[in-house]
């Protein structure tokens, strides 16, 4: 007589269990993209500078009317070519930024170590102290540092990189040479025919960024650190 084979017993699983734990997977990865994110203060500071930035270029004065040749004469005097600066500065503003700007730009992708190093250096500040919660403290190579130890360190790489590298001699020489070249054709540019509108503010274009981020900025990062 034939013996019956025992029937298969098939595994029950629980839906709801099942539900709950995908439910909890997928809360606990939002919680980690959420918190891989920029910060609200970080988010904030870039699109400032983007804004400020986007006003000023379209403060800008034409290129075309910066290079007018029929508008250059020598200056009679040192004050003559001294009040031609301040009346030029103050109408190609942007302008003169921008050259500035580009110049320092120019020497930074022709030196790319100083470029690397200055990157660094500011990504260093950005995100291990301006935009980031002092709740958790930061830890590297297994070492927890205070607040007061990650800024003294941050000063130190600081000074190492502006004073004991290249990256100091590049940026004076930009600068230097930027300056030059605006304070050139400021003094050989007549301003007779310029004028400044009325409604203008003598701090318009980058200088607003330059005179409202700090008070701005520096809120938004201590709160974003405390």
């Amino acid at each position: 007589m034939a013996t019956a084979s025992p029937t298969p017993v098939l595994p029950i699983s629980n839906p709801q269990t099942t539900t709950t734990t995908v439910a909890a997977t997928t809360t606990d990865t939002q919680q980690t993209i959420t918190g891989v994110g920029p910060t609200p203060a970080l988010r904030s500071f870039i699109n400032r500078i983007s804004e400020t930035v986007q006003g000023g270029l379209s403060n800008r004065r034409p290129w075309a009317e910066l290079v007018d040749r029929s508008a250059f004469a020598k200056p009679e005097s040192v004050s003559d070519a001294t009040l031609r600066i301040r009346k030029n500065y103050s109408y190609f503003r942007t302008n003169y930024l921008s050259l500035l700007a580009v110049v320092l730009a120019f020497s930074l992708i022709t030196n790319p170590f100083s470029l690397f190093l200055l990157t660094g250096l500011l990504a260093a500040w950005l995100f291990l102290y301006l935009f980031r919660p002092s709740d958790p403290p930061l830890v590297l190579f297994g070492r927890q540092f205070s607040e007061r130890e990650t800024l003294g360190v941050l000063i130190v790489s600081t000074v190492v990189v502006i004073f004991l590298t290249s990256v100091g001699s590049v940026l004076v020489s930009a600068l230097m040479i930027g300056l030059a070249i605006v304070c050139t054709h400021a003094a050989f540019r007549v301003p007779e025919d310029l004028f400044l509108d009325d409604q203008e503010s003598p701090a318009t274009g980058f200088l607003s960024f330059l005179a409202g981020a700090a008070p701005t900025s520096g809120p938004a990062a201590v709160s974003a650190r405390v």
